[in-house]
């Protein structure tokens, strides 16, 4: 008998390390995954080669989306009868539903965006930095639309982001390997339009998800189906005439469609792994992919890391962990505070 619990022990320590391995992992591609995203998108932008135009990087981004998610949803289905019945009811049939879903892909969209132009004016680390006021929006867009509350501590993690945010953009850091022109205002307001749609889109999208059972890979379909035809028509009225004269794949590089992989693949792929961890791990992840940014900026781009830009950077990497700290159970200690009260009284 002892032999057998000291087995079931050494299986469940086993099992135990594997769990944490396969965290490890998740938080591993969730960090690179984020800081290869904006660096690679800022080398694209700043590089002196032809420029390509980002709305049809943004297309094609929602095209390979939809592809992955036909493909997961078949394998979902098991069948090919299943499937092509999914399709059919959920997708064909049902207008409505594709009509929902085009708000968060109207939104996804500018977001998708204005992330192109934010990189084409700011700085990488600058710009990772900025985007966790997505971060705030998502809690106030939570607070609104889906009637929850925030603790006293992610309040004050919320305002000490902002501050760190503001310091960061006081006296923003340059780089000295960029010779582009850019627009540091433009940048920021580009930013600033970006995590508003973040923060709205992502809570109506699990808003919508919450009020049915219907799959998470048909909910995608509908709405990627629907970005791609928002997409196009922001291809047509912005870059139109120009794609006509020089193609709609002109200045693409192997660069681009790195870009264009880790926007698709890549974002599917932490949304699936996402699941697996915690809200401490989630913000570990994003203040890693900050510093995993700030080196890589200075590496390639000459970044030049002013005080207010470290104590800034700080600031938001600390909030970040105190937002994601799990709230206390009041509740039981209601409970043990009451039981005591009951014992004194009793004494």
């Amino acid at each position: 008998m002892l032999y057998a619990v000291r087995r079931n022990t050494l299986i469940f320590v086993v099992e135990d390390n594997v769990t944490l391995l396969f965290k490890l992992y998740c938080l591993a591609v969730m960090t690179v995954m984020a800081a290869a995203y904006t660096i690679a998108l800022r080398y694209t932008r700043t590089s002196d080669k032809e420029l390509y135009f980002s709305t049809t990087a943004v297309c094609i981004t929602e095209v390979i989306k939809l592809l992955l998610s036909v493909g997961i949803l078949a394998k979902e289905t098991g069948s090919l009868g299943r499937f092509k019945a999914s399709l059919r009811e959920n997708v064909l049939g049902s207008p409505k539903e594709l009509l929902k879903l085009s708000v968060p892909s109207l939104v996804y969209a500018v977001q998708n965006n204005m992330a192109f132009l934010a990189l084409s004016n700011l700085d990488a680390a600058v710009y990772q930095v900025t985007y966790q006021l997505k971060i705030p929006c998502t809690a106030l867009c939570t607070v609104l639309m889906l009637n929850r509350t925030l603790s006293k501590l992610q309040w004050v993690s919320v305002f000490m982001l902002c501050a760190g945010v503001t310091l960061v953009q006081w006296k923003p850091a340059q780089a000295t390997k960029v010779v582009v022109e850019q627009n540091p205002l433009l940048g920021f307001g580009a930013i600033a339009i970006a995590v508003l749609c973040s923060g709205f889109a992502g809570v109506y999208f699990e808003k919508v998800l919450k009020s049915s059972d219907t799959s998470l890979w048909v909910r995608n379909i509908q709405m990627y189906l629907s970005g791609i035809i928002v997409t196009l028509v922001g291809v047509y009225l912005s870059d139109g005439a120009e794609i006509k004269e020089k193609g709609f794949f002109y200045g693409y590089t192997y660069y681009v469609w790195f870009v264009i992989f880790l926007a698709s693949v890549g974002g599917l792929y932490t949304s699936v792994v996402v699941k697996y961890t915690d809200n401490i791990m989630k913000g570990f992840s994003a203040a890693a992919a900050i510093v995993l940014s700030t080196i890589a900026s200075v590496m390639l781009f000459g970044l030049q890391i002013t005080l207010t830009f470290a104590l800034g950077t700080l600031l938001v990497c600390v909030s970040i962990y105190l937002y994601g700290l799990p709230r206390q159970d009041t509740t039981s200690i209601q409970q043990g505070e009451t039981a005591s009260k009951e014992r004194v009284i009793g004494v």
